[in-house]
């Protein structure tokens, strides 16, 4: 009996030809990872929701037309839609937004109102902002104990020794649960495939 799992392609290839639970068993596979990617990104659960069955309509229908190609690589090219769409969103929406406060007629507006000197500056930090948004939304994810000790010796510099006073539990214990905090953490960072690079 052969127990290994089916293939992304081969599961693709099974269910461009009509066998629909095939699609299933690669969303489910795949879904908590991008779903969460999309969180990340929009902050709210019931929108990340609305993207992420947008996403799965376009993934069907793209590989309804014929038009994957990504071989190998169906998690990455999932990801890849969920990321392009979630930005699309938040694009039009913060477009739609601030057309909503402009006052005048249509032809008054200087498409330049929404082009700053400083885009690539904002951009950075919006990054970097983005990168320390999804870090401390992993760290609500540790035991408290160690989310604690973390969030003392890292956002608000306390020395381990003012740490164990302020517990009452030895300096050796503090390190102990700064050492499993971190080992945690990145556990979560890799599972979530989470970006710390900011090129």
């Amino acid at each position: 009996m052969n127990n290994h799992p089916i293939g992304d392609d081969e599961l693709v290839r099974q269910f461009i030809n009509g066998n629909h639970k095939a699609f299933e068993i690669l969303i489910e596979r795949y879904n908590r990872k991008v779903f969460y990617h999309i969180y990340l990104m929009v902050r709210d659960q019931c929108l990340a929701e609305d993207i992420f069955q947008d996403v799965c309509l376009k993934v069907v229908k793209t590989l309804r037309l014929g038009n994957y190609v990504e071989e190998g690589k169906f998690y990455s090219w999932f990801k890849c839609i969920a990321h392009n769409m979630t930005i699309d969103y938040i694009r039009k929406s913060r477009f739609n937004k601030h057309q909503s406060t402009i006052h005048g007629k249509e032809e008054d507006i200087d498409i330049f109102d929404f082009i700053s000197d400083n885009d690539s500056n904002i951009l950075d930090t919006m990054i970097t902002n983005q990168i320390h948004s999804d870090v401390k939304l992993l760290i609500e994810q540790l035991p408290p104990e160690q989310k604690e000790i973390l969030v003392l010796r890292h956002y608000k510099q306390w020395s381990f020794k003012e740490i164990s006073e302020e517990y009452d539990i030895s300096i050796n214990t503090a390190l102990g649960r700064m050492r499993y905090a971190l080992i945690n953490l990145r556990k979560l960072i890799k599972e979530y495939e989470i970006d710390l690079a900011h090129n």
